[in-house]
């Protein structure tokens, strides 16, 4: 069986592993582990707290320092209302390309890394090959924000990551980061004919929203001299606001989902600390004046650091070495890259497929992708075997 068609293969199986970020991911993660350890490979899983949920951390090659590390993700967003022309989560081929939940984001380089992975193992390798397969990558890297303390806690130090992120095969060395957050806000529910008796949660949200929006114009102010992200400042965006439950009932709770994707840390650390500001030095006061028991949470829920583009980059020049590529892009979404950025390594995104298909429905990644995807791989391999 060729190179491709064991990586159809295996995406076809992956496909077929529902792996939406709200359910379990462990049959997909003992499949994954199943296909490592029948190649030779040393595997370790990492439990969540539930139990449901695993990490994969697989290396193929010499136990020594200095690994490449091939990184994925294993969950995929839902399929709920969306209009697929076939079961998503039966991988279908028309046309060149593949279609199914979770072909470019991004289980078709999963599926590349494994079925290189017995090429791997029958090479003498000079360095160690890392797989990381996570979970929850899609609702805040939660996986990758456990994986990355627990390998550090075992003091294992690879030199460099290659997240395959779907980038149509380009070389992206920086994105920004990502921080989501829900606010609760907790008033006092009265009769809407005498709305002064009460303290109403929705309107302090909306304030808060109002807030939100001037800290959104200030950041294009701070926005890097020569920035390369598209846009070139921070940004910030409400994505749910709800609260009460009538017309004529003062709304005594409102629950508010919002975004920011900073460029640089002080942006991050300016809109923190002017909300909270905000919230203890106006909106505080004015709702506990009527409710002492009135109040506003902040839940974190995921602040993910962003990959900083660096000056001398051992992964960029490797990946542009095996891909032939002449320069290296940045990209305004967010991924798992940062956090190992921060564990000492070099980074970058390559992987086959395309954002634009990434979360819609129909999802698809072409089968020339698949194949460059491979020949980089392969590349690799090639380079790091020792010949005696």
């Amino acid at each position: 069986m060729t190179d491709v068609t064991l990586t159809q293969a295996i995406l076809g199986d992956l496909i077929g592993f529902p792996t939406i970020s709200a359910d379990s991911n462990l049959d997909m993660i003992d499949h994954m582990a199943n296909i490592l350890l029948d190649a030779g490979a040393r595997v370790d899983l990492f439990h969540d707290e539930t139990g449901t949920k695993a990490n994969l951390f697989a290396t193929i090659g010499p136990d020594r320092e200095g690994g490449i590390v091939l990184s994925g993700h294993s969950d995929v967003v839902p399929v709920a209302d969306q209009d697929w022309s076939s079961d998503p989560f039966r991988m279908v081929e028309r046309d060149g390309r593949l279609f199914g939940r979770g072909t470019c984001d991004m289980k078709g380089f999963i599926a590349a890394a494994l079925a290189m992975a017995p090429d791997y193992a029958a090479r003498n390798l000079s360095r160690p090959i890392h797989f990381a397969f996570t979970y929850d990558e899609e609702v805040g890297c939660l996986g990758a924000r456990s994986l990355v303390p627990a390998l550090q806690a075992r003091g294992i130090r690879p030199a460099m990551v290659i997240v395959g992120e779907p980038t149509e095969m380009r070389i992206i060395e920086g994105h920004k980061g990502c921080c989501e957050y829900t606010v609760e806000f907790r008033g006092l529910e009265g009769h809407g004919s005498n709305p002064d008796r009460g303290v109403n949660a929705v309107e302090y949200a909306v304030s808060y929203v109002a807030r939100l929006m001037e800290l959104r114009h200030q950041l294009r102010h701070r926005a890097p001299v020569g920035g390369r992200f598209e846009p070139p400042w921070t940004t910030i965006n409400v994505g749910r606001l709800s609260g009460g439950v009538a017309h004529n009932v003062i709304a005594g709770r409102a629950e508010l989902d919002w975004e920011m994707r900073p460029v640089q840390d002080s942006d991050a650390a300016f809109v923190r600390e002017d909300l909270a500001a905000y919230c203890n030095d106006v909106l505080l006061p004015q709702m506990q004046a009527i409710c002492p028991d009135a109040g506003i949470t902040t839940y974190v829920i995921g602040e993910v650091c962003g990959l900083e583009p660096m000056e001398e980059n051992a992964a960029r020049r490797l990946v542009a070495e095996l891909t032939g590529a002449n320069g290296a892009d940045v990209v305004a979404f967010g991924t798992e890259a940062g956090l190992f950025q921060q564990m000492g390594m070099s980074a970058v995104l390559c992987g086959p497929g395309s954002i634009e298909q990434a979360h819609k429905a129909d999802e698809y990644v072409a089968l020339s992708q698949l194949d460059q995807c491979l020949s980089m791989l392969q590349g690799l391999g090639e380079r790091l075997t020792r010949h005696v």
